[in-house]
């Protein structure tokens, strides 16, 4: 510990907690020549991007597996991560629905198959769906992929008006050949449902049901307004898909803070900030847990808004204090699995469904008595499994013949209506989830020989999430973009607390993994410090001004 007879070395920032956001944060300042320190209170880096041994010899992710966003946002190219260290296993196929179970109503078909490659899932479709939903879906992607770029580019922008504008205004022009995108269809497709997009374009069920899970992955139900762009994500997939780095997703974090640690910055575990220090009504630093004072003339705070908030606290302005964005009431369940073997669905090769997102469901039904059991307090009567196999492609995961299986189950409340305990609950409802899983794969229950729970509350236990929300904030239409996570929030400062900025899932664009609230975060620090000599030279301009003048 330092002596409190000499001053801390004081620097440039400060970033509270070692998620990716404030790790992308503290790369990007620390690479424009800032000395940048990264606190955080837990003794694993990387919040919910982070990888354990979890059983001798088994590595398992705590909370996100397949990274999407972040293969679109350029940041991993931007700061050549690939020569820190990291290395994605593309997910390709990218996405796998089953045919209907044995004992289901309607009747058997053929595994829906997303692939890269948009002819080989075209023709996966046809054969499962017929040829009219086939050509439908080569249409769509031929539509929503400029539309998904738009979105892309403002997820990498303050949410601002000019901002919005520049990312959507060219999807108004005329391309290929094509007439001119009216405004009132654009607003339509954007503003509606992802059920009602669905309905529009696709008679099959099992092929909405498909896409209704993947866009659901972000929270809301597919019936919600402004659902449909997270349908129309699926587009996007066909040119880069979702990867999983070799070793875990904690490689990611990982060769983050290689990074930051080649340009001098710094990460120190185990002593997270305690108390924002202000001096004069102007940041100027934290005092950590273990009674640290680290100085600096800007904190990024790339943690829960209601952890700012309670760092700030006295100090924090009307605007922070404030601040009650919706968190919700928990968000879903995840049963970590060492297995023998990866789940086996019949009729379809190991590499086609293996390799990317298991989207177990066939019909929406299922997904909205889901949330709806949700919306009334109550585990879901039937379990709606996502699943997630990545040891059959990254051998590092897990010794041989061993095996690790992610099992999301969504719409899981935080606090139930009957008062149920989730640490008495969490065994029967992982077996209940494991059990969905075998519905479609048989056998798989058998191959099961450990599993880690992570109910809502054990999400909220280990990765500080608030109700177990993994998004921070509700992903609701009323609370993204310039909503995000208040409105007088949203510009990644805090108005009347200069110094203090914002970063992390509670920020646009929101929760999943892409780092674009970390990189903006650290683009409007680095604005406000170019602008700050800019000022004094003109205040300093017009002071001489003023004194040539009185003196004449």
């Amino acid at each position: 510990m330092t002596s409190p007879a000499v001053p801390p070395e004081p620097v440039d920032v400060v970033v509270v907690g070692s998620g990716h956001n404030g790790l992308v944060a503290a790369c990007y300042l620390a690479r424009d020549g800032l000395s940048v320190e990264v606190v955080e209170s837990d003794e694993v880096l990387g919040g919910a991007v982070s990888t354990v041994e979890r059983w001798p010899g088994v590595r398992v992710d705590r909370g996100s597996s397949a990274h999407v966003i972040v293969r679109h946002s350029g940041i991993v190219e931007e700061l050549d991560l690939a020569a820190h260290g990291l290395r994605y296993i593309d997910c390709d196929p990218w996405g796998f629905a089953p045919a209907p179970a044995p004992g289901d109503a309607g009747p058997d078909g053929r595994p829906l198959v997303f692939s890269v490659d948009l002819d080989a899932t075209c023709a996966s479709i046809e054969a499962a769906c017929g040829a009219t939903d086939a050509a439908a879906y080569r249409r769509f992607v031929a539509v929503w992929q400029p539309r998904s770029r738009a979105v892309v580019a403002s997820f990498g922008r303050a949410p601002s008006a000019g901002g919005l504008l520049r990312s959507f205004w060219p999807l108004g022009a005329p391309a290929e050949g094509r007439a001119r995108t009216p405004g009132g269809e654009l607003a339509v497709d954007f503003l509606g449902s992802g059920d009602a997009l669905l309905d529009r374009w696709f008679t099959s069920e099992r092929l909405k049901a498909a896409l209704a899970w993947f866009g659901a992955q972000s929270g809301p139900p597919m019936s919600e307004p402004g659902t449909a762009a997270m349908v129309g994500w699926v587009a996007l997939l066909h040119d880069v898909p979702p990867g999983h780095p070799v070793g875990g997703s904690g490689e990611l974090t990982q060769a983050l803070r290689r990074r930051l640690e080649s340009d001098g910055g710094r990460v120190v575990l185990g002593d997270g900030a305690a108390r924002l220090l202000v001096d004069d009504g102007r940041v100027a630093g934290v005092e950590t847990r273990s009674g640290r004072v680290v100085r600096a003339p800007a904190v990024v705070a790339a943690c829960h808004i209601g952890v700012t908030r309670e760092l700030a606290g006295d100090a924090a302005p009307p605007v922070l204090a404030d601040a009650a964005p919706p968190i919700g009431n928990g968000f879903g369940l995840v049963v970590r699995a060492l297995t023998d073997a990866p789940p086996s669905y019949p009729g379809v090769a190991a590499a086609d469904a293996l390799q990317g997102l298991q989207l177990l469901c066939t019909d929406r039904g299922q997904l909205a008595a889901a949330h709806g059991d949700w919306g009334a307090g109550r585990v879901p009567r039937e379990p709606v499994p996502l699943a997630m196999s990545f040891s059959a492609s990254d051998d590092t995961l897990a010794p041989p013949g061993q095996h690790v299986v992610t099992i999301w189950g969504q719409w899981y409340p935080y606090a139930l209506a009957d008062g149920g305990d989730w640490d008495a609950l969490a065994d029967t409802e992982a077996r209940r989830l494991v059990e969905a899983v075998d519905r479609y794969a048989p056998g798989f229950t058998a191959s099961v020989r450990e599993v880690h729970v992570q109910t809502p509350l054990a999400l909220e236990r280990e990765l500080s999430l608030p109700r177990g929300n993994v998004m921070h904030v509700e992903m609701g239409l009323a609370s993204m973009f310039a909503f995000r996570p208040a409105p007088g929030l949203s510009g990644y400062r805090v108005p009347g607390l200069p110094g203090l900025y914002l970063a992390g899932a509670s920020t646009h664009p929101g929760g999943g993994v892409s780092g674009n609230s970390g990189r903006t975060a650290a683009r409007t620090v680095l604005a406000d410090r170019r602008a700050l000599p800019r000022a004094r030279a003109a205040a300093g301009r017009a002071l001489r001004r003023w004194r040539i003048g009185a003196a004449e």
